[in-house]
């Protein structure tokens, strides 16, 4: 009785995660298909290393081996590590079937809440992230926050540095900004390159 309550609760809480969460807010076939896949495999191995003598930590050592061979093959988001290991937990505990028989699905229901909830598109919905090349050498933090700034319509900027060539003229940072729809986005006019270098010039050697 346990083991159909918990296998049947697996099958809807991976549903909602990889189709109704992941798949509809981020549109990736392949790694709604990876989440099915990752889930009910945990699931079904786990369910059967219970019943015979190996221990459950060599198929658990096994499963961890081939998510870390997966997450390392392919470039993917934070986000998306987040939802392969939510999937890797619903399998898990699936599998594991713990008493009293309403635990699983609380646990289950209770990760599904709270993945809906943090990637939710409404929870900081102004903030981004993005990696951007600039066609100039920015030797001065200022001007470079000024410039990132005015070019992606950002009331508050956090720029870090990854790269600056002095002979391409580039430079590579990684910016976190809030968006201000209030402000339009491109590049920065000369007045605001002027505010710029006049600030970097009045700060201190």
């Amino acid at each position: 009785m346990i083991t159909t309550i918990a296998i049947a609760t697996n099958v809807a809480a991976i549903t909602v995660l990889a189709y109704a969460l992941y798949f509809r807010r981020h549109r990736r076939r392949d790694l709604m298909l990876s989440y099915v896949a990752l889930n009910t495999g945990v699931m079904a191995v786990t369910i059967a290393l219970s019943s015979v003598e190996a221990g459950i930590g060599l198929g658990l050592g096994l499963f961890g081996i081939l998510s870390i061979i997966r997450l390392r093959s392919d470039q993917i988001t934070q986000q998306e590590i987040a939802y392969y290991f939510t999937a890797l937990a619903l399998g898990l505990l699936a599998g594991l079937r713990p008493e009293p028989a309403w635990l699983m699905p609380l646990l289950s229901a209770l990760m599904l809440i709270v993945m809906a909830v943090v990637d939710s598109p409404l929870l900081a919905r102004n903030h981004r992230r993005q990696t951007l090349t600039l066609d100039r050498a920015y030797t001065d933090e200022t001007e470079l926050r000024a410039a990132v700034a005015a070019l992606l319509g950002a009331s508050t900027v956090r720029v870090e540095l990854l790269e600056l060539d002095l002979v391409r003229e580039t430079t590579v940072v990684d910016v976190r900004y809030r968006r201000d729809p209030a402000r339009p986005t491109g590049r920065p006019t000369a007045d605001q390159r002027l505010v710029a270098e006049t600030a970097a010039d009045r700060m201190p050697a």
